[in-house]
């Protein structure tokens, strides 16, 4: 148990803070549904497409933008799945280990949620456009019972990040444009987890956070098309967050007591730059075919970095992925479209290092969907993924009251299994 520093019940606070799972969506914590249109192609070729429903993806997507136009849509995701103990423990100062007790299983943890996406953009001078996207990147919820046998890493959490992106591109020539977009991201979290008291006869404590900040990060891109042929690449930084909020603990008794307070507190992380590249061809006037590849620097978020009164930084050991996409574009008719995709997305987690909070795994994610233009200025997009997740382990040690005389191991010892999604999205696209 030498790894455990902490100096109190706040020792678990970075598990609060920054545990937030995507089981549902995309790896980690990040949620990949910003465009109705691209998520019946599983993502595919967003990179080199075109409108401003592809600016979250590569600024110069607005390049060659005539007049005016914008997108909005939403997903409904619906996650199922289930945690279960496999035999955790938990071994209370001058006790022997004894099983964790609660519910030995947990179904569909993470709850159902709805996703909003928008963007608008208009070319304001020959070769030059502005836009803007409105995107909630990270926004989710997950609910464990109290009575849960994974209630010491997690019971509630509840994320909503909001990403406005103001965006310029410049067609440099008829083939080549170039953009950046600035990301300005707000960020709110309430989380919480059980507190073990010394004693098995008595009821938990509870320690429950929140936190909010507005952070900075940027994207710039470029695109080239020649012909039946568009290529384009892309960056996304890594964003330092900031939470700034408060940590309440209560509940807790006898020698504990001294535990209950409210204090201020801060916490720094950074979320994942990206790489994409990606390209799309017109092999005939009625087919595209579609391919991508991404690559996460999930690296950077390596740990958890605590201020006062705490003023340490706790290991995170994400490491860096690959995403692959590919997927087709069928012109049935001049009005409608059809789309299907497959997708490949690693997880940054990995087994010693994954717990209740984050039940991360690799997935595939197979995706179909349409657009129906109404008119020549509106068109409905529709689309549906089935997402497959692996099993996988819930094994992060854990820790209460660590370095102190308290201090109580939680050694765990779950999985995730029969995990599963559905998305389904729709939206509409219009110009002016």
């Amino acid at each position: 148990m030498k790894n455990f520093r902490r100096t109190s019940a706040l020792a678990t606070l970075p598990v609060m803070f920054l545990a937030f799972s995507g089981v549902a969506h995309a790896s980690a914590f990040y949620l990949q549904e910003q465009s109705v249109k691209g998520a019946g192609r599983a993502f595919s070729g967003e990179v080199a497409d075109q409108g401003p429903e592809s600016i979250w993806w590569n600024p110069a997507a607005i390049g060659w933008q005539d007049g005016c136009a914008g997108a909005l849509g939403v997903s409904a995701i619906l996650p199922r799945g289930n945690v279960v103990d496999n035999g955790t423990v938990i071994v209370r100062p001058g006790q022997a280990a004894r099983a964790v007790g609660g519910d030995s299983s947990t179904r569909n943890p993470i709850r159902n949620g709805v996703l909003p996406a928008g963007s608008f953009a208009c070319g304001v001078a020959p070769r030059l456009s502005v836009g803007i996207s409105l995107n909630a990147p990270y926004s989710f919820t997950t609910d464990y019972p109290s009575t849960s046998w994974a209630r010491y890493s997690a019971d509630r959490t509840k994320l909503r990040t909001y990403d406005i992106a103001p965006t310029v591109a410049f067609a440099v020539t008829d083939n080549l444009a170039i953009g950046a977009s600035m990301n300005i991201e707000y960020s709110d979290a309430t989380l919480s987890n059980a507190l073990p008291n010394l004693s098995p006869l008595l009821a938990d404590g509870e320690q429950r956070l929140s936190g909010n900040g507005i952070d900075f990060g940027y994207t710039v891109g470029a695109q080239y098309h020649v012909g039946p042929f568009s290529l384009g690449g892309s960056y996304k930084s890594a964003i330092k967050h900031r939470l700034d909020g408060s940590v309440a603990i209560t509940g807790l008794v006898g020698p504990l007591a001294a535990q209950n307070r409210t204090i201020r507190t801060t916490a720094t992380f950074s979320t994942p730059w990206q790489a994409m590249v990606g390209a799309r061809l017109a092999v005939t006037p009625a087919i595209t075919l579609n391919a991508q590849a991404v690559r996460s620097g999930w690296s950077e978020f390596d740990a958890i970095r605590l201020g006062g009164p705490l003023n340490t930084a706790i290991p995170e050991n994400y490491h860096d992925t690959w995403s692959y996409a590919g997927g087709v574009d069928l012109a049935v008719s001049p009005k409608l479209t059809l789309r299907a995709g497959v997708q490949r997305d690693e997880s940054p987690t990995s087994d010693g290092n994954r717990d209740a909070r984050v039940p991360d795994s690799d997935r595939w994610n197979f995706a179909g969907g349409a657009s129906f233009a109404v008119s020549k200025s509106f068109t409905l997009d529709a689309a549906g993924s089935y997402i497959t997740f692996k099993d996988a382990k819930i094994d992060r040690l854990t820790a209460a009251y660590a370095g102190t005389a308290a201090q109580t191991p939680i050694v765990v010892n779950g999985m995730l299994t029969n995990a599963h999604a559905v998305v389904l999205s729709l939206g509409g696209r219009v110009r002016f």
